[in-house]
């Protein structure tokens, strides 16, 4: 085979076959291949597209360049969930706790941010002592005594991936819904995990802003789960407006804390009830999802929840003592409360101004390297929709510097709009998409 060759039939809208497929990939993981090539092959794709044959080759042929995590030792049906992240979208510190404590074991390889606040990872890590690097040996070993291990991504996994990413990511080939999906599930399913619930964020503060884009990369992740033997399905929610109300590390895992508690905004709450139900149907917990919602509401109420982030806590070397003195996480030494300049109802809470400006407060990197500050973030005291009287506080801003502090504060104010009209607060779950289909709002 010869690189040329494959590029031109792309080119010329032909579908490749799986052979040339893993031909292309492990070539260029070999470095037989160079970038330029890969590049224009990249191209071709974003404009020509592939189906989902070509698709599922491309994912499996990812995950074939590096390790894989067996947890056949494992007993029972692992479920992984992956967001395509948001802003103030705390899923997975309050899900993987919740639905291990309902029997599902929950097997999570989490990465760091890069945008708006930190990763699954940089959040745990705001707890003193936590161990997100796991060896594959640790990681069976908690998610066989506890149903729950989340560890870093390695870089033996799917190795290819992060190569093909950082070529996009300077070709203008990044929005590219075979590219995107590919990209995702081969991390998921080199995870090892038997079962996926994927979480696909719409809106402002989303990498998909339009409802149709986000249904399309959804019916490609669900097909490409198909395809390679693991049940795929996701829920596509809201984000026009942040989904908690903290956004940041510290603030993400004090919010959790909240949830788990039974207590926490309804929002975020919500999502994770939902979410959460889906993956005790897919690891056979329960037959449908009102039955699921009802499980973990009462395993939040009883207390249960928070035992398992507890034990999760503790198994992984960090501070358990949190959960009660949240005071022992990372405490800004700067604060700032944002005051309502009229009485009105919340128009509008503009999620993508909310999450870029608390990146600027420290919370998030603008590029790879850069130092997260655990305590900084954003507050917010208000959601679309409410009453809020003059002069009543309606977000808090921290840091460790007061000058971030004052460059943000404006457009805070100007990223929460108020008015003299009521507005209904927006949907949260837009629909689901599995192996049927896009459904739109099926949860009630």
């Amino acid at each position: 085979m010869r690189a040329l060759d494959i590029i031109t039939k792309k080119r010329d809208g032909y579908t490749l076959t799986d052979q040339e497929i893993n031909y292309l990939i492990r070539a260029y993981q070999q470095e037989e291949i160079p970038d330029y090539q890969i590049s224009a092959w990249l191209m071709a794709i974003f404009l020509r597209g592939m189906n989902s044959e070509e698709t599922a080759a491309l994912t499996l042929a990812m995950v074939q360049s590096g390790n894989t995590v067996d947890l056949t030792g494992v007993s029972g049906i692992k479920v992984d969930k992956h967001s395509t992240g948001g802003v103030a979208d705390t899923t997975t510190l309050v899900l993987a706790p919740l639905v291990a404590a309902a029997g599902v074991p929950v097997a999570k390889m989490s990465g760091r941010g890069l945008g708006f606040t930190g990763g699954t990872i940089d959040k745990l890590e705001s707890i003193p002592g936590f161990c997100a690097t796991l060896t594959q040996k640790q990681f069976i070993t908690c998610l066989r005594q506890h149903n729950i291990a989340i560890t870093g991504q390695s870089g033996d996994i799917a190795p290819a991936d992060g190569k093909l990413y950082a070529l996009r990511d300077v070709t203008a080939t990044i929005e590219s819904i075979p590219l995107i999906a590919s990209s995702i599930m081969s991390k998921k399913i080199a995870a090892g995990a038997d079962k996926i619930v994927l979480d696909v964020k719409v809106g402002r503060g989303a990498f998909m802003k339009d409802l149709n884009q986000a249904i399309l990369l959804a019916e490609a992740m669900v097909k490409i789960g198909e395809l390679v033997g693991r049940e795929t399905m996701a829920v596509l929610t809201n984000m026009d407006q942040p989904l908690g109300q903290a956004v940041g590390n510290s603030l993400e895992i004090q919010e959790a804390i909240d949830v788990l508690s039974g207590n926490g905004p309804a929002s975020l709450r919500d999502a994770c009830l939902v979410l959460g139900s889906y993956m005790l149907v897919l690891g056979g917990k329960v037959t449908d999802v009102p039955t699921g919602k009802a499980v973990l509401n009462e395993l939040l109420q009883n207390g249960q929840a928070l035992l398992k982030f507890t034990d999760f806590i503790t198994a992984q070397g960090g501070d358990a003592q949190i959960v009660q003195q949240p005071s022992r996480l990372p405490q800004a030494k700067c604060n700032r409360v944002i005051t309502s300049s009229r009485a009105g109802y919340v128009q509008n809470i503009y999620a993508d101004q909310i999450g870029y400006n608390a990146m600027l407060l420290g919370a998030g990197r603008e590029k790879k390297g850069d130092t997260i500050d655990l305590a900084a973030g954003i507050m917010l005291h208000c959601r679309i929709g409410d009453y809020v009287d003059k002069s009543q506080p309606i977000a808090s801003l921290y840091s460790n510097s007061m000058e971030k502090l004052d460059r943000t504060q404006h457009v805070i104010e100007m990223a929460i709009t108020i008015g003299d009209e009521a507005v209904k607060p927006p949907a949260l779950v837009l629909g689901i998409v599995d192996r049927n289909g896009y459904q739109a709002n099926t949860f009630k």
